[in-house]
C-alpha cells in the first residue's frame, strides 16, 4: 500500500519561523510534524510513501534521510516551480497509479485510523473517500457539503446550498481514477480531482471522531505544543512504536540552568534557559535561548524571532 504526503507548501501563516524552518519539520512535542503522518501510515501497513517538496526541500530531505525510518521507503518529488495540491499529485501519477493510495497533508496532527478509512473506502466501491471532522468552527474553516453520505461541495463553491459542521481533514483515500481529473501545472486538488470524482462516481465521507489539529497557524501550532493533555497517548505511542521517536515537552538535548522555571512549555533540542528565567505557556524551537532572569510567556521563539500570542482558554 502506498501514500502521498504533501510537504511542498511555503507555510506562510507560520512566518517568520518558516523562513528558516520548513513547515513539515515544525516540531510538535519535539517530533517533526511530518513524522506523525509517517508513523500512522506505517502502523496502517503502508510501506511506500511519495513526498512532494519545494520550500526548503533540501532540509526536508536531510531530516528524513537521517532519521531511522526502517520499513518505510520514501520517494521525493521535488517541484520547481511549485505545483499546488493538484499539480503536485498529478506529477506523481506514474508512482501511484494502479491502486488505491492514501493522501495526507503534512501540517496536521491526528490519530486518524487509516485502517478503518481504507476499510470503508474499499467497501464503498467509490473512487475516493475523504476523512471529515466535525467542529463548530466549520463555517470559518471551510465547511464540506455532505448529502446521503457523499461529499458534494466545499465552501458552497458548487452552489449546492449544503451546510454542515464538517471540515476536510487533509486526509483521504483515492483510487487511480482521480488522475483523470487532475491538471498539470499549478492547480488545486479540490477544484480538479475532488470535483471530478464528485461528478464521476462519487466521493465518500469517512467521519473521524478522534483527535485532529491543523498546525498551519501560529495560534494552532502553539496550542498543539503547549496545551495540557492535547496530544493523545495513543498517538504518542504510535510514534514511539513505529519510528522510535519520543514526543516530549523537554528535549534531552536542552539545558535548564539552576533556578529557572518551565511551566506548561515545550523546550526543543539545543535550547538554553538561563539562571532565574521563567518560561510559561511557550514553545522554544531548537537552538533558542532565554537569557538569565528573563520572563517569556505565551510565545514562540526560535534563534532569530520571538512572537507573543494572545492568551486562550487551556
Amino acid at each position: 500500500m502506498k501514500a502521498f504526503v504533501m510537504a511542498a507548501g511555503f507555510g506562510t501563516r507560520l512566518r517568520p519561523f518558516t523562513e528558516q524552518l520548513p513547515k513539515p519539520l515544525a516540531p510538535v512535542r519535539n517530533v517533526p510534524a511530518l513524522f506523525y503522518a509517517f508513523a500512522l501510515l506505517k502502523e496502517a501497513g503502508v510501506r511506500e510513501i511519495v513526498c512532494n517538496v519545494h520550500h526548503h526541500a533540501a532540509a526536508i530531505r536531510k531530516a528524513v534521510e537521517s532519521a531511522d525510518l526502517s520499513g518505510l521507503q520514501i520517494t521525493f518529488s521535488e517541484e520547481e516551480p511549485i505545483l499546488g495540491t493538484g499539480g503536485g499529485l498529478k506529477k506523481c501519477e506514474s508512482l501511484l497509479d494502479g491502486d488505491d493510495f492514501f493522501l495526507v497533508n503534512s501540517d496536521i496532527v491526528t490519530d486518524i485510523d487509516f485502517t478503518a478509512l481504507a476499510r470503508q473506502h474499499r467497501s464503498s466501491g467509490l473512487p475516493g473517500t475523504l476523512a471529515l471532522y466535525e467542529t463548530p468552527h466549520a463555517a470559518e474553516i471551510g465547511a464540506v457539503g455532505v448529502h446521503n453520505g457523499l461529499v458534494k461541495d466545499f465552501r458552497n463553491m458548487r452552489n449546492t446550498g449544503l451546510e454542515s459542521q464538517f471540515i476536510y481533514t487533509g486526509t483521504a483515500m483515492l483510487g487511480p481514477a482521480v488522475f483523470e481529473h487532475l491538471e498539470k501545472g499549478f492547480s488545486s486538488i479540490v477544484d480538479t480531482g475532488f470535483t471530478g470524482l464528485i461528478d464521476n462516481g462519487g466521493l465518500g465521507a469517512y467521519l473521524h471522531t478522534g483527535f485532529w489539529m491543523d498546525i498551519g497557524t501560529l495560534e494552532s501550532y502553539h496550542k498543539a505544543n503547549t496545551a495540557c493533555g492535547i496530544l493523545p497517548e495513543r498517538l504518542a505511542g504510535t510514534v514511539r512504536d513505529a519510528l522510535g521517536m519520543e514526543p516530549c515537552r523537554l528535549s534531552p538535548e536542552a539545558t535548564v540552568d539552576e533556578g529557572a522555571r518551565v511551566i506548561r512549555s515545550v523546550i526543543g533540542s539545543g535550547c538554553r534557559i538561563g539562571k532565574g528565567a521563567m518560561v510559561e505557556d511557550s514553545l522554544l524551537l531548537p537552538g533558542s535561548v532565554v537569557n538569565p532572569d528573563e520572563t517569556l510567556r505565551c510565545s514562540i521563539r526560535d534563534r532569530h524571532h520571538t512572537v507573543e500570542l494572545p492568551q486562550y482558554n487551556k
